[in-house]
Order: structure tokens, then sequence, then C-alpha cells
């Protein structure tokens, strides 16, 4: 129900610009908005939960609020970026309060707030041993995976299946979809001509498609040393392996359509978010926020066509 890609535009990872991919698919409008948060927000991990804990933001991010309430991808000050995709797989045990709890709802909130590197996360997230807590939304199961990325071009792809972390590590993982689970998506992956099997690459919308189109033509994108031209050919892979008005399937709810998608400009800071529901790309340019400690500012990209490029000054306080 939704694909993620990391690319880097000179061709070794973290060379050039280096950017993000993502694309949500969902079975009704998700009545996203956009948010940012600055430094200095003191959270909850599990607010009613025995073993809960607390953060003080260290940096500011952009960040999609599903929902308006549930962040699902973003993009932080220093070049860390965190999607959240679905995954029906997923298995988070049963709830232990010997390990710290951590909602889902909060969950890319809490990385983006406090880490500035894959190494960093992966490793609190190893140690921590911390416990994702489940969540519906939209009345369906919330269970995911989460994508990390930073501006080095290092990459984590995090599961939880039977209740124990899942960590595949490295610059090597750049391409995440939904089912099944990762491990199971990179031998499928190997079937298709290109990329080391010989069937033909398939056209469809289901998670080993879309994850086989997105890795296939990520990895043939020309080199440029353009930041412009590089979000441009991020935007090209990732309407490639979206799925199109007319998609969902009420035989097969794991198959939806393409809400939204975003590209992450990891390199400059630069978060786009384009609506298939709006006929135009806005963007935030991060180094221009105020991201010192205040109020969080919203934005509606999908209220009206008559904004777009460049919005950092349609933000208000929510």
């Amino acid at each position: 129900m939704c694909t993620r890609f990391l690319w880097s535009s000179e061709g070794a990872p973290g060379s050039g610009n280096v950017l993000v991919g993502r694309s949500m698919d969902w079975f009704e409008d998700t009545r996203t908005v956009l948010a940012v948060r600055p430094r200095g927000e003191h959270r909850e991990s599990a607010p009613g939960d025995d073993a809960s804990f607390t953060w003080t933001s260290e940096f500011g991010s952009v960040v999609c609020l599903m929902y308006g309430e549930i962040a699902v991808d973003g993009l932080n000050e220093v070049g860390f970026q965190v999607s959240g995709l679905y995954l029906a797989e997923s298995d988070y045990g049963t709830r232990d309060i010997a390990r710290p709890g951590l909602a889902l709802a909060q969950a890319i909130q809490c990385l983006l707030d406090r880490f500035g590197a894959v190494a960093d996360a992966v490793a609190w997230l190893t140690s921590s041993n911390v416990q994702i807590i489940p969540l519906d939304i939209g009345g369906k199961p919330g269970t995911g995976h989460i994508a990390l990325a930073d501006a080095g071009g290092d990459s984590a792809i995090i599961e939880f299946v039977a209740g124990e972390l899942t960590v595949h590590h490295g610059s090597d993982y750049t391409v995440m979809a939904n089912s099944p689970l990762y491990e199971e998506q990179l031998e499928l992956e190997r079937r298709y001509a290109g990329l080391g099997g010989s069937d033909p690459l398939p056209g469809g919308t289901d998670s080993p498609d879309r994850f086989a189109r997105a890795a296939f033509y990520s990895s043939r994108l020309p080199h440029t040393t353009s930041g412009r031209e590089a979000a441009a050919y991020v935007f090209s892979v990732i309407r490639n392996a979206s799925a199109p008005f007319g998609t969902a399937d009420p035989v097969r709810p794991n198959v939806s359509t393409t809400r939204w998608r975003t590209v992450a400009d990891l390199t400059v800071g630069r978060y786009f978010f384009e609506s298939t529901s709006n006929p135009n790309v806005v963007w935030v340019e991060l180094a221009g926020l105020d991201l010192s400690p205040g109020a969080e500012t919203r934005f509606d990209p999908q209220a009206t066509m008559a904004v777009s490029g460049m919005v950092n000054g349609e933000f208000a306080t929510a």
C-alpha cells in the first residue's frame, strides 16, 4: 500500500544529492497535513502505558500528519528522514511492561526528534529493547514497518516479527514496499530481468510489483549534479511505483489508491509533497524555517490548488 526508495544523485551512496521518494497508498482520503515541529517539544511515548517514557525534541522537523494526527513521514533539520509504511505481517508481541513502550503513532516523530543518523537510531532501537504498541488508523489495523535514511546515504529497514526487532541496515537496502516481510521481498525482487532473474518486470500494483519497479528504475536513473533534476528523477520513479485511481479492490484490501507522494532531499533539507487529488507540487525549505522552541505550525497542501511551489510562508499556528 506504499513504496519507498533511497537514491544518491551521483551514483555512490551519499554522493551528490541524497533523496528519498515515497508514496502513501490508502483505502480512503488520508486528510494529511504538513506540520513544522520545532526543537524543545516535550513528548510522551505511550500515554497510559506502564512503561511509557518521555523525551524533548533535539531536532526540528517537517512531517506528514495522517488524519491530521499521526506522523507517518518526515525529514528533520540535519537530513535524517523516516517513513512508516503498512505491513500486515508485523507482530509486535504481547505487551511486556518490562520493555519501554512506544506507540506506533509516536514512533516516526520520536526518531525524527532524537536522531540525526541512521546508525544512531538503529543503535537505540536495538539497545533499548523498545516495544511498539499498535493502533487503528482510519478503522484499519495500523501495523507497519519503518524505513530510515540519512544524508550520508545510510539506510535501514525496521520490522517487528514475532515480537522481536529485525533490522536490515546498510546502503544496499534502498527499496521498501509492503507485504511480504522484507527478507521475502528481496527474494521476490531477484526473479526479474535486470534484478538477477529472467521474468519480465511486472506492471501491477501489488507490493512485490511496485518493489521491483522502484528497484529497477531507481538503479537506472542518470547521474546528475543538479538538485532540481535529482528531485524530478525521483518523482518519475515514485510515480511509476504508484497506484492510480481505480486501483482499489474490495477483494484485495491490501491494494489501495496512492493518495500522496513525498520526495525528501536530505542533502539540502528540501521536502516536497504531491497530492494525487491536486495537480500541483509544494515544498518546504527547512533551512528557511524557524525551528527554535515555540508553537507547531501547519499547512494543508490539499485545501486549494491556488498554492504551489515553496510554501514556508503558508504555515500557521495550529
